[in-house]
Order: structure tokens, then C-alpha cells, then sequence
């Protein structure tokens, strides 16, 4: 929590020196729209991020099943860990920064910017730094996430849309079924993994539809969205 605070005073600063302005740029006042929009992107996103899930039970044959271990103490520190993690790069990467690389260049290259910078960042964040294959795959798939979610806050200017689709992907992908780092969580991966012999075509439908989805039915909807008009600093 203290480091999200020293986050927003350090984006006070910095929008104070570079516009004299505040952080209203962030659009984090709660509104009905606001909240209405959080709530539609994030079921969005989850579900598209539940889907590969589903595609690995069907195809690979995997299976998950409920934590014997679970307890409410470790949900909710997966989940303040999610929260902690989703509002680090947020502020960082949808923040100030790209608020005033709007105003000096314009949407489209600022956007482009913000997801150059996201997938770059993700190589360091994954410990990927020296395996360049590893390295172009991240830099794809999380740039091009990073587009996605600077794209929603250049059509609302607040920060309420990239949150709820960042969230929505990482709650299930970390929490509920146990992925990344964080330990046990929701669901757990029945171990060990049938072998199971698939198509390539049914690999590459597996690991890549959850994620295509998810970019395009997100970018379908903030392009009926009706754009915001920038705020002023």
C-alpha cells in the first residue's frame, strides 16, 4: 500500500511540474459510467482468460480441481497481490507518462510508446532478459496488450477501462487457477498431466484464442465507445 502511495505522489509531481496540473488526469474518481465500464471489461476479459482454461481441459485433457488447502487468508493475499501488481504497472505505463505523451504527440504515438515500453518492461519483469526467442514472444504478446490497454485510456481517460482489463486477466490467470508465481490459490492442476497427442493447429488454438480474443473483442468495444475528450491539466 506504500509503495502505491509513493506511485501516486511521485505521478502528482510529475504531472505538477510538466502541466502545473493534478491527478484528475487519471480519471480515478469513481462514476456510475466509470464503474459500469470496469464491470463490463473485466467480465470481458476474465472470461476470454477462463476460456484457455476450458480449451486445455478439452483438448489436453487437463483437469483442475478446488485447493484441498484452500483458505481465505491466501485468496485474499493472491488477490491484494493481483490488485498491488495491476495498479504498479497501471500507474506506471497508463499514468501520467502517457497522459503527457498524449498531449505533446498525440494518441497514436502515444500508444505505440506505452506498448513498446510495456513489452520491453515484461522481458525484466519475467527474468527473460538473454533468451531472445523467449524475449521476442514476450515482447509481442505483452506489447501488444500494452497497445490494448493504453488504447482504452486514450478513448476514457481514466484509468478505470486498462485496470479492469489488466485485473480481469491476471485474477484468473493468477488466482483462480493457480498460475505464476504466488502459489496455490482457487484451483488447482491435476498432476501429473495426461499425455495426450494433439495438432499442432489445436496447440496453437489452445495457447494463442484466449489471448487473441481478448485483444480484439476489447478493442471492438472501445471502438463503439464515444471518446472522451482530453482533460484538462
Amino acid at each position: 500500500m506504500i509503495g502505491i502511495i509513493i506511485q501516486l505522489a511521485i505521478s502528482w509531481l510529475i504531472i505538477w511540474w510538466f502541466e502545473k496540473g493534478d491527478l484528475n488526469c487519471l480519471g480515478l474518481m469513481p462514476t456510475k459510467k466509470r464503474l459500469i465500464d470496469f464491470t463490463l471489461f473485466f467480465f470481458v476479459t476474465a472470461a476470454c482468460a477462463t476460456s484457455g482454461f476450458f480449451l486445455n481441459m478439452w483438448i489436453a485433457k487437463q483437469s483442475w480441481v478446488l485447493n484441498p488447502a484452500l483458505n481465505a487468508g491466501a485468496i485474499l493475499e493472491g488477490v491484494w497481490f493481483t490488485v498491488k501488481s495491476v495498479l504498479f504497472e497501471e500507474f506506471i505505463f497508463r499514468g501520467v507518462l502517457l497522459y503527457i505523451l498524449i498531449k505533446k504527440l498525440g494518441p497514436t504515438r502515444a500508444i505505440i510508446i506505452s506498448g513498446v515500453a510495456f513489452g520491453i518492461y515484461h522481458w525484466f519483469s519475467h527474468e527473460l532478459w538473454g533468451n531472445p526467442a523467449q524475449m521476442a514472444i514476450e515482447f509481442f504478446m505483452s506489447g501488444i496488450m500494452g497497445l490494448v490497454l493504453a488504447y482504452g485510456y486514450a478513448k476514457s481517460y481514466s484509468l478505470f477501462i486498462p485496470i479492469a482489463i489488466h485485473f480481469g486477466w491476471n485474477i484468473v490467470q493468477m488466482v483462480v487457477f493457480s498460475g505464476n508465481t504466488i502459489g496455490k490459490q482457487l484451483f488447482v492442476e491435476v498432476m501429473p498431466r495426461p499425455v495426450v497427442t494433439i495438432s499442432y493447429f489445436s496447440f496453437f488454438v489452445m495457447q494463442l484464442l484466449p489471448i487473441i480474443s481478448c485483444w480484439l473483442i476489447n478493442i471492438w468495444l472501445l471502438k463503439k465507445y464515444k471518446q472522451v475528450e482530453l482533460p484538462k491539466s
